[in-house]
């Protein structure tokens, strides 16, 4: 009975003790509300820009990749070694190895020298809607083939021969088995694309192969994959161990562009966050300073009257430790809407909400807080109650 009548006091006297604590601390927020508003804004709004930045840090691969995905493929696969094409089945084994989520298209081709009045003409049989997925940047005039008989003409090739949207020309060629064949085909559609793709005359290969009379053979599998260089050279790695037959590589000109961005994107994100954290030590080291200079009497008298070294340092970490996590609250909140404003108006897209930056946001900004209140709480240790008390 004497144990529990002992345990219970000591726990009414910690209970009583840390309600003392937090009235003290709170006390000493509101007699100085000016100075403790401006420490505030100041976390706040750094906690603000570093979860915002946090926030677009990580969301940047993503929008970047998205964005890179708009200037063409970035991934190709071309057979292997001196094998003239690549068979069906080893093109669905290496796309299988590409993660669904991260393919945005791919387009197998197959390429063949064809006439159209006597005319030589790069004929290229591809998945269409791969090649549209694939070639976002390409401009129709018209519409994309969407029915047998159909055929997309690049721009050069329409000039040379006199085609619009509606014209119906005929192709001639020699089949696989050297047989020649003849074959209307009604223009869908003019492409525009900037480059040698506008002397090409693309078709589905469905029709490309009744007019060469057979089929299953690939020349180039080109790939539009959201996904950093790092990963596309795994990705590579990888189908070329387990696809016999097939040459994985990467397109240079894109990836390395991406990653060159991606990297000083990155690096201004540090120097930005280094900036912001100082600003906040400072400003929050300021305020503390300004605080203990105020409250050199009241602090002398604490002293003279027993209060310890540790005692003093716990109230002004505890008030420290209140700004940082309203701050932090606070700005993880506006920080994310601040990200938000920048993924719409500069990639037009959303950015992701992050649900673990909440509680680090504060957990940051309350150690960032009590690292600037080092100096200020040295500062009212130093104090002498001796000298303060008599005023000098």
């Amino acid at each position: 009975m004497a144990d529990e009548l002992n345990i219970d006091s000591e726990y009414k006297n910690k209970t009583s003790k840390q309600s003392f604590y937090i009235k003290m601390v709170v006390s000493a927020l509101m007699r100085r509300r000016s100075r403790m508003i401006v420490a505030l804004l100041a976390v706040a709004v750094g906690a603000s820009i570093l979860s915002g930045l946090i926030t677009i840090y990580y969301d940047i691969p993503r929008q970047m990749g998205q964005e890179f995905r708009s200037y063409g493929t970035n991934f190709v696969i071309i057979p292997e070694g001196n094998a003239a094409s690549i068979d069906t089945a080893a093109v669905e084994a290496a796309l299988s190895r590409i993660p669904a989520g991260d393919l945005i298209g791919a387009a197998p081709y197959r390429y063949r020298m064809v006439k159209v009045n006597e005319q030589p003409f790069m004929a290229a049989g591809t998945d269409l809607d791969g090649a549209r997925k694939t070639s976002p940047y390409w401009f129709v005039s018209g519409r994309w083939p969407d029915a047998p008989g159909e055929a997309l003409i690049g721009q050069s090739a329409a000039d040379t021969v006199r085609l619009t949207p509606g014209s119906v020309f005929t192709i001639t060629g020699t089949g696989a088995a050297g047989e020649t064949f003849s074959r209307d085909f009604t223009v869908s559609g003019v492409m525009q694309s900037g480059g040698k793709e506008e002397a090409f005359i693309f078709m589905s290969m469905y029709d490309l192969e009744a007019m060469l009379g057979d089929g299953g053979k690939i020349d180039v599998i080109e790939c539009s994959i959201s996904a950093p260089a790092q990963t596309l050279e795994a990705l590579a790695q990888t189908i070329s161990a387990e696809v016999p037959g097939v040459n994985p590589r990467l397109v240079k000109r894109l990836t390395e562009s991406e990653g060159a961005v991606l990297s000083k994107l990155r690096a201004l994100v540090y120097l930005v966050t280094v900036i912001v954290l100082l600003l906040i030590m400072i400003c929050v080291a300021t305020t503390m300073m300004a605080v203990v200079a105020e409250r050199r009497r009241e602090i002398g008298l604490r002293k003279a009257l027993g209060a310890s070294n540790e005692s003093l340092a716990a109230e002004f970490l505890g008030e420290v430790s209140f700004i940082g996590a309203l701050g932090g609250l606070l700005g993880a909140i506006f920080g994310f809407v601040f990200a938000q404003g920048v993924a719409l108006s500069v990639f037009n897209r959303p950015v992701t909400f992050l649900p673990l930056l909440l509680p680090l946001t504060v957990l940051a900004s309350v150690l960032i807080t009590g690292a600037a209140c080092i100096i200020p709480v040295r500062s009212a240790a130093a104090v002498d109650p001796a000298i303060v008390l008599r005023g000098e």
